[in-house]
């Protein structure tokens, strides 16, 4: 699963590729905001990333597009 943050005052966003359910990441999420501390998420690789919560400015979580190769018209 994929999931894009943005961080507040960055000028790109963070994506992790993370092996867990929609539910479990929205419950991470929720749970990280509602005690305003930190969202720390580890990916694929085994690497954490971990945001204060007061500098998210959104999470996007969906299935990646990987291996996707030109244009749409």
């Amino acid at each position: 699963m994929e999931v894009k943050i943005g961080v507040q005052n960055a000028a790109r966003e963070l994506t992790v590729e993370v092996e867990d359910s929609l539910e479990n990441l929205e419950k991470a999420v929720s749970d990280a905001v509602a005690t305003e501390g930190v969202l720390s998420l580890s990916d694929n690789k085994g690497r954490k990333v971990i945001v204060p919560v007061a500098k998210l400015a959104y999470v996007e979580i969906g299935h990646g597009v990987a291996g996707q190769v030109g244009f749409r018209s």
